[in-house]
């Protein structure tokens, strides 16, 4: 409701200052029987805090000729030239992190599964020898195991000084949940033949953010310690709705997609035969096992369509006592942290390394206790 009233408030500020050209008065918001805001058309700035780079960026991104309705969507359509368009437009930010952030990359297997290993140039700092952060790449779990993977990975290694393995987990369509799951959990296995589960931490964007929080639902099944904290970043442990899912869209220039706020995952090719209820797909329906969540980091930017669940999320960690911390920049958009030349993308950086740091290490918590 609150965003929906700061909407109201700049569709009518932008209404009187325009008044004396109008012919007729915009139609005033209201909400109707089932609770549902009926808006009048309102231009929306772009948000006076964001960086000059930032908003740039938003333009340059964002803006196009308005599109008339049931126009189909530009872009790929198969799976294959999805992955590579994803590979191409990453491609420039990978390499710009590179000379921001100087690190090393190699593949290895992992535990039976593909991994890419992200260490500093000159080595982790000493704080960080025996710590290690996971990766999990977004992409809708069907792209973004290439430049996706690394362009979340390599500002986090080269600047919190830390090895970071990203892993390149099974994917639609080729497969479904839980193959996601079991791989996280096959190299979290090995890790801990080398580090103590406290000195583990994990991390992702989107659907690595769901995928993070999911594997703390699968580590819990198979009766694996937790580690010692998680982050999940534009996507988290609660179903995607909200009002982000009907406005956030609209502010970046998009159409809110069909399936928003529908109750379901099965929207999906990887959830196709899952259900929105069970825990190992979104944890947040089970108190007992938000109970046994680490320290979690959630975040976004204020135009993300994820960021609702995430506020759904923090509410639903610090009800069951988890220590949850959500930061959000006003006016970003989705994943916006893949350009490593915003100054919001670099302040993000900082929040992670420094969660990380101060969450690893630092001892046995309540979620790591056996269960009875």
């Amino acid at each position: 409701m609150r965003q929906l009233r700061i909407l109201w408030l700049i569709g009518t500020a932008a209404t009187a200052i325009t008044a004396h050209a109008a012919a007729e008065p915009a139609s005033a918001p209201f909400v109707d029987a089932d609770g549902t805001a009926h808006l009048p058309a309102a231009d929306v700035p772009a948000s006076r805090f964001l960086s000059p780079e930032a908003r740039a960026k938003f333009i340059a991104n964002f803006s196009h000729p308005a599109q008339p309705p049931g126009a189909a969507p530009a872009g790929p359509r198969d799976f294959n030239a999805i992955r590579a368009d994803d590979e191409r437009k990453n491609a420039p930010f990978v390499a710009r992190a590179r000379e921001l952030y100087p690190v090393d990359i190699e593949d290895k297997v992992i535990g039976g599964v593909r991994t890419q290993v992200i260490t500093p140039k000159g080595g982790v700092a000493p704080a960080n020898r025996h710590r290690v952060l996971i990766n999990l790449h977004g992409g809708g779990f069907i792209w973004g195991e290439g430049n996706g993977a690394r362009i979340e990975s390599i500002p986090i290694a080269g600047l919190g000084k830390i090895e970071v393995v990203t892993i390149a987990y099974r994917m639609a369509p080729e497969h479904e949940f839980p193959a996601a799951s079991e791989d996280v959990a096959a190299v979290y296995r090995e890790l801990l033949k080398d580090h103590a589960a406290r000195n583990i931490g994990i991390y992702g964007c989107s659907a690595g953010g769901i995928l993070t929080a999911e594997s703390i639902a699968w580590f819990d099944r198979e009766k694996l310690p937790m580690p010692g904290a998680i982050g999940t970043f534009c996507g988290s442990l609660a179903l995607m709705g909200g009002d982000a899912s009907h406005v956030a869209p609209l502010l970046v220039g998009e159409l809110p997609s069909p399936d928003a706020d529908s109750g379901s995952v099965q929207g999906s090719r990887y959830f196709k035969d899952a259900s929105a209820t069970d825990p190992l797909v979104l944890p947040g329906n089970s108190l007992r096992l938000l109970k046994r969540f680490p320290p979690t980091l959630l975040l976004a930017g204020s135009r993300d369509f994820t960021v609702s669940s995430l506020f759904a999320a923090q509410a639903a960690l610090t009800g069951a006592g988890v220590e949850a911390e959500l930061h959000v920049w006003d006016g970003l958009w989705h994943a916006f942290f893949f350009d490593p030349d915003l100054p919001e993308s670099q302040q993000a950086y900082r929040v992670v390394v420094q969660f990380f740091d101060r969450h690893l290490g630092r001892g046995a918590s309540a979620a790591n206790h056996k269960l009875e």
